[in-house]
Parts: C-alpha cells; sequence; structure tokens
C-alpha cells in the first residue's frame, strides 16, 4: 500500500493531481493518532492536513493562562507512547502540546504532515470513487478520508447586539492574545465553563479588576494536582510496569463510576455533598455561595476540577453577575438581570461547535449533499466513525464518542482499531477475484440502528435526565454528543468492522451491493482478517505494549 502517485504539490505544473490512499485532516491527538496507526498498518502512501503551522490541535490552540487537563497525565497519553517523564499528575498546556511535537517526530510522521494547508472543500467523486480534496496549497484526490478536526477546534461566541462597536479588546479563549497586557485593565469574563475556571484564577492577582458573567453555575471538584517526584519518574523509566500499574488504576477507578452516571444519577448525591464541601471552604459569604450552587444533578454538566476557582472568585477585586451578558453600549456590558459594567477587554468562554462541527459543511457525499444537511437533524454515524452517503470517510471524535468522566484518548484508540480493520478490509475487497477500486458506505438502516440503541441508552443518563441544558445537546435537545457506556464497551464495539453494515461500491456499477456478499463471493466472508491486530486491552487499558518495540519513551 505504499507509494505515491501523482505529484507531490498539489496540480503543479502538470495539471495531474496528487493521489494518496488516505488524507487524514487535523494534527491533534485523533490526526497524530491515525498517522502512527497508518504506518503501523504498513500504509505510507498518506498524509495529515494541518490548517494551522504547527501540530497539537486544541493543546496548540488553546494557550490561555491555566490552560490544563483535567484528566490525570498518565492517562491522557497513548498507550503506544507511554511517557514516564509528565511534570505533573494533571499537565499543562506547554507539556501535553511538547509530547504531541515528541509524538510527531518520534513516530517519523513530520515527512506525511502538510502545515497551512486548511481543507476548503471535500467532494465525493463517485465516478472515480475517490474523494476530491480542495485545500489552501492546492488539490489533491484520496481513497479514504479520515476527518480528525475534533468537536473543540472552532470556537464559538455569541452574537451579543452591541459587540462590533465595543471600543476595548475582544477575543476568545482559545485564540488568546498573547500580546495584549491585562495587568491593570478592568476584564470581563464571559462563561463558566472548563477554560474559564482555570483562566479566572490565572489573570485575578494582574487585573485591576475582574467581573465574571455567570449564566449556569458548574460544579467544581478540587483537583488534586501536584508535582510528580523524581523518584516516580525514575520508577516508570526503569521499571515500566509501574508506569502500566498507574494508568490502569487511573482507568479502573473512572470505569467503576460510569454506572453512575449512565444508569444511576441518584448515586451522584455524595459527590454533591463533596463539591458542596469544596465550596464551603472558600466562599464563606452565603450570598455568593447560593449564586455559585447549581440546581441540576452534577454531572449533567462536565463536573470540573480546580482548587484555585473559588478562592479566586472570593477576592475583593472579582466580581460575579449571577445573569448572562445581553448588550452591550459601548464599553458597558448588560447582563440580563440589569447589571451593569463597565470593562476594557471582554475574554468569551463559549465553547465550541460541538455539535455543528464546521468541516461538515465542507464535506459533500455521494448524494450531492453536505454532511451538516445530511445531519441537520442531529449528527449520527456508525459506531462513531461512519456516516450513510459518505463513502470512505470516517470520523475520529465523531458522534457519541465523547466521555463524561475519562481520558478521551481511549476512545481515540478505539477509533483507530475500527479505522484500522476498516482499511483491511477495503484492501481485502479491492484484492479480490471482484475487486479493482471499491468503496466502503454505511447502510443507512445500520447507521439508524445503531443511532436508536444510543439515543435509547442515554435517555437514563445524568446528561439527559439531570435538569441541565448543556453543550452536548445539540439545538434539538439531542445528546449527539456523549457515549452512554464504559471506556471498554465502545472498545469491544469498535473491535473490527461488521461487513454485514456495509454495502460496495465498485467503479461503473451504480447498484450497491451488501459488503458480506461481496466479501462472501471473494472467498473472504464477514470475520476478521487474517493478520488483524485485536486490540489488547492492556494496552488500551492499563497502558501496556501497544505497539511496544516501536518507540522509544516520549520524553
Amino acid at each position: 500500500m505504499g507509494g505515491t502517485s501523482g505529484t507531490t504539490g498539489g496540480t503543479g505544473g502538470t495539471g495531474v493531481r496528487e493521489h494518496v490512499r488516505v488524507a487524514v485532516i487535523g494534527s491533534g491527538f485523533g490526526g497524530l493518532g491515525a498517522a502512527v496507526r497508518l504506518r503501523r498498518e504498513g500504509i505510507t502512501d498518506f498524509v495529515v492536513l494541518e490548517r494551522a503551522d504547527s501540530v497539537g490541535g486544541t493543546w496548540r490552540d488553546n494557550s490561555y493562562p491555566g490552560c490544563a487537563c483535567d484528566v490525570p497525565s498518565h492517562l491522557y497519553s497513548f498507550s503506544f507512547a507511554p511517557n514516564p517523564d509528565w511534570p505533573r499528575t494533571f499537565s499543562g498546556q506547554p507539556a501535553i502540546r511538547a509530547y504531541l511535537e515528541h509524538v510527531a517526530d518520534t513516530f517519523g510522521l513530520r515527512p506525511h504532515i502538510r502545515l497551512d494547508t486548511e481543507v476548503r472543500m471535500i467532494r465525493w467523486d463517485a465516478d472515480e470513487l475517490r474523494w476530491e480534496i480542495e485545500t489552501a496549497a492546492g488539490e489533491l484526490t484520496a481513497d479514504v478520508v479520515v476527518s480528525a478536526t475534533g468537536p473543540l477546534s472552532d470556537p464559538k461566541t455569541p452574537e451579543v447586539p452591541g459587540l462590533a462597536e465595543f471600543p476595548g479588546k475582544v477575543f476568545h479563549s482559545a485564540r488568546w492574545d498573547h500580546d495584549y497586557d491585562l495587568r491593570g485593565k478592568r476584564v470581563a469574563m464571559i462563561g463558566t465553563g472548563a477554560s474559564a475556571i482555570q483562566i479566572v484564577p490565572a489573570i485575578a492577582p494582574e487585573v485591576e479588576r475582574l467581573t465574571l458573567f455567570q449564566r449556569t453555575p458548574p460544579w467544581v471538584m478540587p483537583r488534586t494536582d501536584r508535582a510528580v517526584t523524581a523518584v516516580e519518574r525514575w520508577l516508570h523509566r526503569q521499571l515500566p510496569f509501574t508506569r502500566a500499574a498507574r494508568r490502569g488504576m487511573l482507568w479502573g477507578l473512572r470505569e467503576l463510576q460510569v454506572s453512575a452516571f449512565t444508569k444511576h444519577p441518584n448515586r451522584l448525591g455524595l459527590i454533591e455533598s463533596l463539591a458542596k464541601a469544596n465550596m464551603a471552604r472558600s466562599i464563606k459569604d452565603p450570598a455568593l455561595r447560593a449564586k455559585l450552587t447549581p440546581s441540576y444533578r452534577i454531572g449533567c454538566k462536565r463536573i470540573l476540577l480546580s482548587s484555585e476557582y473559588y478562592p479566586a472568585l472570593a477576592r475583593p477585586d472579582v466580581d460575579l453577575v449571577a445573569s448572562g451578558l445581553k448588550e452591550i453600549r459601548g464599553s458597558v456590558l448588560v447582563a440580563a438581570d440589569g447589571t451593569e459594567t463597565e470593562v476594557d477587554a471582554i475574554i468569551f468562554g463559549t465553547g465550541f461547535h460541538v455539535t455543528d462541527m464546521p468541516i461538515a459543511e465542507r464535506v459533500v457525499g455521494a448524494e450531492g449533499q453536505t454532511l451538516a444537511d445530511a445531519w441537520k437533524d442531529g449528527m449520527q454515524a456508525l459506531r462513531g466513525a461512519t456516516a450513510a452517503g459518505f463513502p470512505n470517510w470516517m470520523t475520529i471524535i465523531g458522534p457519541n464518542t465523547g466521555l463524561g468522566n475519562s481520558s478521551m484518548i481511549l476512545m481515540i484508540e478505539s477509533q483507530l482499531n475500527y479505522m484500522a480493520d476498516y482499511l483491511r478490509q477495503l484492501a481485502l475487497l479491492e484484492g479480490s477475484s471482484l475487486g479493482g477500486r471499491v468503496a466502503l458506505g454505511a447502510r443507512p438502516s445500520a447507521v439508524n440502528r445503531w443511532n436508536r440503541q444510543v439515543q435509547a441508552r442515554m435517555e437514563r443518563t445524568v446528561w439527559n435526565s439531570g435538569g441541565c441544558t448543556s453543550w452536548y445537546l445539540d439545538a434539538q435537545g439531542r445528546n449527539t454528543t456523549v457515549w452512554p457506556g464504559t471506556t471498554g464497551e465502545f472498545r469491544r464495539e469498535t473491535r473490527s468492522v461488521d461487513l454485514a453494515e456495509y454495502e460496495v461500491l465498485r467503479v461503473g456499477e451504480r447498484e450497491r451491493v451488501p459488503a458480506v456478499a461481496v466479501a462472501a463471493a471473494a472467498g473472504a466472508g464477514a470475520a476478521p482478517l487474517p493478520g488483524a491486530l485485536p486490540p489488547d486491552p492492556r494496552a488500551s487499558h492499563a497502558g501496556g505494549a501497544g505497539v511496544a518495540g516501536t518507540a522509544e519513551d516520549v520524553a
């Protein structure tokens, strides 16, 4: 599967477009993980298309003061690239970004990565059974497209009346302006999500006055962060089983918590009590405590971790406006409750386009409609990966693959297993006696069945029944974001491709044939391919071998 055809620089002067086996979009955890897995599968004919000037995804874009992960470092890393030298138990953005840069170097991904290459449009060519890709750096084609743009890649800024006329500085937390000096400024922080609770304590000592606009208070638990000792790092380097044991313990504890979120939300009452006690330790004013106490079940929105947020709100130079921003009049911000605040700068911590990912507007499928149109009533993809009407297209961190209490890297690696088997099945069909160029398309009935099952399980979860409105929900109120089960369950569901859920498209034929029938006719059957690498629970969950021996420990 190696080697490339066509040119190596877009259309160039020959008029021949470059063609690759796989085009990966994005170079965050999902994109780099896909690239590593492709090389492991022996596929070198691929590119990683990145719109920015460096790799890192959300950990490149989010560089605001205090930016850190709320998942323990030893779990928030690839099983195949363990890092024995994490500096803290909950590492900050610089360390995570450095880790991703090192992964790109360690696994030899740089030659495949195209920086400053934003994808503008992707169209399915039904005659040639391939994707036509238009980028800022030229055009190319690909047999398979793997979209790893991620749900936290495009910031969402609300349309506030008067914002365009605001005379001061305005930026989103994911587009932090490091050239703007906040010292001595009157600053408004809009939003109380995961970014805001890190930014507030980081900038409060610097600004003249900080006003936090809170539409809905979050549940906040202490963040037990500390430096990883030199002894721990030595043990993890010299005795890898200690590193694996640590990862396994972190994973196992979170798996045990899942049933409370997905089946028994009433069991979360004890956690609420702990969160209230955390607040009471720092917030002595009863009126302020009342404003900061959520009215919904803990877990309905993501539980946030911080040991500095409440102490920052107790400062005399920090104000809380327990109301959303309604409009802006000059330099005065007006809240929905009528509170007026004059500021010099506005920072939006208002999240991302999660349920309406912009990449969907740029993908045109087999029926001539965009993915956004196909998903206008809600995102849905078979096993979180493939969508009906979009052959040979996969997404990493797709619909209903998010988590409320654990590491997304576990879910990413599960989807990479699925991607790898998808490519194996595709290659087997192409190489069969019935072969030639083919494409695999998810059957609408399979997508609908999977989605019905996921949504049925979702009804009893805290995310749907906890009494809140969160970014997990789309415009129709459907939860198209979170996976209603354990990471172990998802790993089993994505272990291999079930050809009964797919149909085969062949060049020159408009008829779609069930993939399992084609495979059977070719003598392949629907069983997993010989040589397929089944997922190793120790690798994905406990930090075991993964692709042991293919890379040094990431420093």
